[in-house]
């Protein structure tokens, strides 16, 4: 009887233990996929700044990127409108692999050289990896004028779906690959332009190598199998080869025109 109690016992411990432990490990589960504010509002802990001109520069001199109230980022903040301007790029200390990355953003009036005369342009650049040039090795989710949801191959090669009479990203389109080591820039066009007036809202879900595009709710392309080129030559002296590019820093763009972003949040799978 006293082996069969101790017994008893023993085993409604354990289940206890277990449940307790499952709860736990859930919990630390979900808080782990809780939304992350890159961007905190009030400074650029966790950014730095890389400029064509004058390379990496610390964040905190705010003369690309400056922090307005109410948590917005002022791109361009004090430039003279028609001045020659070098592109720059605010971006994250940290990689990600998988998650939601939203953001908004809104045009200003300000243009600036060697983009004066052009439609405003922008993006966001995921999978950053390499050195800090511009722009680096990544994919590009573009925010421009009439063509917010293209996407730029940076030095690396993606796929992604073409409707065959348009040639722009169709769900149901057929593959298509681009990108090369001898092909700094390849372009897929996105579905459709649904820019509108004021803040603009984009979200890019990320899975690995496999990313999509969306602009004010509406999904208009898709980067799929995304690689990079591993120059790395193996044991027989072979040439380098493509790899899954999987991870990277998030960069936000500074190309030539005066715009506000805002909300940049991101969100684990």
């Amino acid at each position: 009887m006293k082996l069969k109690h101790f017994a008893l016992l023993f085993f409604i411990g354990a289940s206890f233990a277990s449940t307790c432990y499952a709860g736990h490990h859930k919990k630390d589960e979900h808080k782990s996929k809780k939304t992350i504010s890159l961007f905190n509002g009030k400074n650029f802990d966790g950014w730095y700044v890389i400029s064509r001109k004058e390379g990496v520069l610390d964040a905190a001199d705010e003369k690309y990127f400056k922090v307005k109230k109410g948590g917005i980022i002022h791109v361009y903040p004090t430039q003279k409108d028609g001045s020659e301007q070098s592109y720059a790029g605010l971006i994250t200390h940290n990689s990600y692999s998988r998650y939601k990355l939203s953001l908004e953003y809104k045009w200003a009036k300000r243009k600036f050289i060697p983009r004066a005369d052009r439609v405003r342009d922008a993006g966001v650049l995921f999978h950053v990896h390499g050195p800090d040039i511009i722009w680096p090795l990544s994919v590009e989710m573009q925010i421009q004028e009439g063509d917010t949801g293209d996407i730029w191959a940076i030095g690396t090669r993606v796929t992604s779906k073409v409707n065959s009479t348009i040639l722009n990203y169709d769900p149901n389109g057929e593959p298509v690959t681009r990108g090369s080591p001898d092909t700094h820039f390849s372009r897929f066009h996105r579905s459709y332009s649904w820019d509108i007036p004021g803040w603009n809202k984009i979200e890019i879900i990320v899975d690995g190598d496999h990313a999509k595009y969306y602009a004010n709710g509406q999904l208009v392309n898709e980067a799929i199998d995304m690689k990079y080129w591993d120059n790395t030559r193996g044991a027989k002296g072979q040439a380098g080869s493509w790899k899954k590019l999987e991870k990277g820093k998030i960069l936000i763009q500074a190309e030539g025109a005066e715009l506000f972003y805002r909300n940049i949040e991101l969100t684990p799978l």
